[in-house]
């Protein structure tokens, strides 16, 4: 009787732990979003693929083409790389000619992926890739339905001058 008093209660403590950790991950995740929104001095600005906008308060003109690579991991999948989605968009300021540049959803100098880039005197970051693929389907079938959204911000080198 004794020992399914101690069982139980290891198995009380054990779930109580999981519990916790859970809230631990989940408070750490919008303590980053919400120090991600601080940081970010504009808004995130939403491209469907094609699609071209002039954006007067920064003086250019941005395309989003196309996405050149998505091997990140689908969804419902476990992976043991995440993956990166490659944006190409087209830069044109109203001085300048216009740069097609890659940007990625993760940082990995070793395979040329830059979540961030420098334009005009801004910086300009690639924060969300839409949708993810599926296990299914893959992302071959999402060509043409992808999502992206930067934010532009003041500063930063000027690579119009290199």
């Amino acid at each position: 009787m004794f020992y399914k008093i101690i069982i139980s209660g290891f198995a009380l403590l054990f779930l109580t732990n999981c519990n916790a950790q859970k809230e631990t991950k989940n408070s750490g995740k919008v303590a980053t979003k919400d120090k991600i929104s601080k940081s970010i001095e504009g808004k995130i600005i939403y491209f469907t693929e094609g699609e071209n906008k002039f954006l007067p308060e920064y003086q250019m003109n941005v395309t989003f083409k196309n996405i050149s690579e998505d091997s990140r991991c689908p969804e419902g999948v476990t992976c043991v790389w995440q993956g990166a989605a490659v944006a190409n968009i087209e830069f044109m300021g109203t001085t300048t000619r216009p740069m097609t540049i890659p940007l990625a959803t993760t940082e990995n100098a070793g395979r040329n992926y830059h979540k961030s880039t420098f334009f005009n005197g801004y910086t300009i970051s690639l924060v969300e890739v839409n949708p993810a693929p599926s296990a299914g389907e893959g992302a071959k079938s999402l060509a043409g339905k992808y999502r992206i959204g930067i934010v532009i911000t003041k500063g930063g080198e000027d690579s119009t001058t290199r």
